[in-house]
């Protein structure tokens, strides 16, 4: 994948590497797979699809009143029980 050095382009991915926590890399690729499923390949169309992805982000983050990274974080939370396990002696 040819590196895109467009600073809206970017920032859109970076806004949306934030809001699912993953990596910048990881949510270039997740648009670069959409764009390749609708076969759009210019520049401004994956922008377009980078903003369509965030604003569903943005729309189930409003309906769950739950970001994703808030919902990651409950997930790391350890249970009671298992809050004392040792993984090594």
């Amino acid at each position: 994948m040819p590196l895109i050095e467009d600073h809206h382009y970017l920032k859109i991915c970076a806004q949306l590497a934030s809001s699912l926590s993953i990596s910048i890399a990881a949510a270039r690729r997740k648009v670069e797979v959409a764009a390749a499923k609708e076969g759009k390949k210019d520049l401004q169309s994956r922008k377009d699809i980078a903003q369509k992805i965030l604003d569903q982000i943005f729309e189930e983050d409003k309906k769950q009143c739950v970001s994703a990274s808030a919902s990651f974080d409950q997930l790391l939370k350890a249970l009671k029980e298992e809050e004392n396990f040792m993984l090594e002696d």
